[in-house]
């Protein structure tokens, strides 16, 4: 045997070894072969699209933070127990920020004359989109999601 055949043989094998194992991995799940009790982790995936799952996940998970009646036009409330504040810049529109104080981390206390207050250093924060109004902190809050359905305001 040339060394040309001999190649070609062993490509020959590795490509019908190879055709021979990606058919069985796709082999249907629902065969006649009910001796097996393992399935493969395609088959028991389930059949909805992850951004549909992911989708009823967070609607499912969406906590319940207030109603809208509770935040103040032009002001806010913090939610400690969640770590975010949500504020009433206009009447009607909600944003919602961390509570955590860019500075050192301290928990912000109050929402009060248009501005998130920190009671560690005296760091101020614009209600309207969690910019710095008053240092020493000097990033902004960070936006958090909120949903609001009806009079429902739901941290997402």
């Amino acid at each position: 045997m040339t060394q040309g055949s001999t190649g070609s043989s062993r490509r020959t094998v590795l490509a019908t070894g190879a055709a021979a194992l990606v058919a069985a991995g796709c082999s249907d799940s629902n065969s006649s072969d009910t001796g097996s009790t393992e399935r493969s982790p395609a088959a028991s995936a389930p059949a909805s699209s992850p951004a549909a799952a992911t989708s009823a996940a967070q609607s499912a998970m969406a906590q319940e933070l207030a109603g809208t009646s509770d935040i103040p036009v032009g002001g806010g409330k913090v939610f400690a127990e969640h770590k975010i504040v949500v504020t009433q810049p206009k009447k009607g529109e909600f944003k919602a920020f961390s509570a955590v104080c860019t500075h050192q981390g301290c928990t912000v206390a109050k929402v009060a004359d248009g501005t998130i207050d920190c009671p560690c250093h005296g760091s101020m924060f614009h209600i309207a989109d969690g910019t710095v109004a008053q240092g020493p902190a000097t990033h902004p809050l960070a936006p958090k999601k909120i949903e609001v359905a009806g009079n429902s305001i739901r941290l997402t």
